[in-house]
């Protein structure tokens, strides 16, 4: 995913209240979510990148949850390197704790291009970043995540926050709400830009939650919930590309 803000235990009713964006070119290709029965793990919930085969968000059944973000700095780029999307997977194929996952994954971390890395037990929720090689549990509050580190303050993860932490001010949940903020399109003035190697142009054009252009943009949207008794409510919402226009919805809601 390209932008994630989530509440850790900081709602009454839910000790998670998720929303993301995934943002990808609009011709790589790309299935739904579904759980991955035919790849004989009907326990996971997850979307999948075909042509990379892993996935930005899963969950898996007994609660556990995992995902990722691409770490953006055109300076360092492995033109080698394995595919990302498969540590969100292979942290839910296995019943390893997040840390234990964390603490192995570092002896290899610098093999993959940026990313960060939210991985989620009973233990707690857990970042990870091959930036800077550390682990860190995610304490309780609203936080976001985009192509930096954790609760880097860019505009649209600040703007993803402060909606996020008014939506959060009702006792029952508002999905649309949550759907509604992963949809703005307002732009970041050339002097708040990140410099990530993007031309200010490209800057300008993903500083906003929700983006649009020609051959890029947000694919999906995904409201991903869990109350205090372990129900998990996930819906995710695929668009025509370079529009808000939704393509398909797919919901799910189980106990973890």
């Amino acid at each position: 995913m390209c932008l994630i803000t989530f509440a850790n235990n900081a709602h009454p009713k839910y000790q998670l209240v998720f929303a993301g964006n995934r943002d990808e070119f609009y011709e790589r290709p790309t299935r739904k979510a579904q759980f991955w029965t035919e790849e004989g793990h009907p326990n996971i919930l997850a979307g999948k990148d075909i042509q990379g085969g892993g996935t930005w968000l899963g969950v898996h059944k007994d609660g556990r949850w995992a995902t990722l973000t691409n770490y953006r700095d055109l300076s360092d780029i492995k033109e080698d390197a394995p595919t990302r999307g498969d540590l969100p997977l292979e942290f839910l194929k296995n019943s390893r704790s997040a840390v234990d996952y964390l603490d192995e994954l570092k002896q290899t971390a610098h093999q993959y291009n940026g990313f960060n890395l939210l991985l989620s037990d009973e233990s707690g929720i857990f970042h990870f970043s091959n930036q800077d090689n550390k682990i860190t549990e995610v304490a309780p509050g609203v936080h976001g995540l985009s192509n930096a580190l954790l609760d880097t303050s860019w505009p649209k993860t600040e703007r993803a926050k402060a909606g996020l932490t008014k939506v959060l001010q009702h006792e029952e949940m508002d999905k649309e709400a949550l759907f509604s903020l992963l949809t703005d399109e307002m732009k970041a003035p050339d002097s708040e830009l990140p410099e990530t190697g993007l031309s200010q142009k490209m800057e300008r054009l993903v500083s906003s939650i929700f983006i649009k252009s020609e051959d890029y943009g947000t694919r999906c949207s995904t409201v991903f919930l869990i109350d205090r008794d372990g129900n998990i409510d996930f819906t995710e919402r695929t668009f025509e590309p370079g529009s808000t226009s939704v393509k398909e919805e797919q919901h799910f809601s189980f106990n973890g």
